[in-house]
């Protein structure tokens, strides 16, 4: 038999092929534990970013347990889920902002005239994070998300003890365009939220983003921000996803509950 002929080089590739196949199953399996966990990490690092409790050589999870109480809410009705509620699936270690929308038990479909964020249907729960600090609430970090110009966008904005001023926003997932839309993460873009106000001395919503540059010297200029440099579809996305989570088809039913409970200082 020839060692050359079509038959063998077919019967090698075929083998090659397999044991590759093998190989790269067996990788992504032994891996997957690791991806699970660096994903979580990851979270983590962006929530204690925007509570501004990311130091550099810290154990990040250390951190996260001592300063940081996640709760899980009810969004029609502003109350947190008592532990002895929670599910396999409503619980603040399992919670996943992407499936819960697509569960019909657990979600509402949002009327289309409501809907400015692009979601279509929203969870009626959300988990939330307390920033805590001898036993006193000091930030609150909201998970918001909506849709750009190419993406659904996933942040984090954190609102200070009063409940009207901006922390810290940021997004830790996205598919905008580099240079564009994807200034969603530049830090100079980012910093401009720091101190801006969400709501006024009434509790109506006014934070907002506008096309072109703040004019600092103008009265309302506490609630606006720039517009992010030809990326408009992209802006009016995180403007209008903001707004949403921010009123009352989001965590208004929950924030004013907090002004109830005396949180707000």
């Amino acid at each position: 038999m020839e060692i050359n002929s079509t038959k063998n080089v077919i019967k090698v590739a075929i083998g090659v092929c397999i044991v590759c196949a093998v190989l790269v199953s067996t990788a992504a399996v032994a891996l997957k534990p690791l991806q699970k966990k660096n994903k979580k990490l990851e979270k983590l690092k962006n929530i204690l970013y925007v509570a501004d409790l990311l130091e550099k050589g810290k154990n990040i999870e250390e951190i996260f347990k001592e300063k940081i109480q996640p709760a899980i809410i009810e969004l029609e009705t502003g109350k947190k889920l008592s532990k002895e509620n929670y599910t396999k699936i409503l619980n603040p270690d399992n919670f996943n902002i992407k499936k819960l929308p697509h569960n019909p038990n657990l979600s509402i479909k949002i009327p289309k005239g409501m809907d400015i964020a692009g979601i279509k249907r929203k969870s009626r729960y959300m988990i939330v994070y307390f920033v805590k600090q001898e036993g006193k609430i000091k930030k609150i970090i909201l998970p918001v998300y909506g849709l750009g110009l190419w993406s659904t966008m996933y942040g984090l904005l954190a609102l200070d003890d009063d409940l009207k001023t901006v922390s810290a926003f940021t997004f830790y997932e996205h598919g905008e365009t580099p240079g564009l839309g994807g200034e969603v993460d530049n830090p100079r873009w980012k910093n401009l939220w720091k101190g801006k106000i969400v709501f006024d001395k009434n509790w109506k919503l006014k934070i907002e983003i506008i096309k072109g540059k703040v004019n600092a010297t103008k009265k309302d200029s506490k609630y606006k921000i720039d517009g992010l440099s030809g990326a408009t579809i992209t802006t009016r996305g995180v403007n209008n996803l903001v707004r949403f989570w921010l009123g009352e088809s989001g965590y208004g039913t929950f924030l004013k509950k907090l002004r109830e409970d005396g949180v707000a200082g």
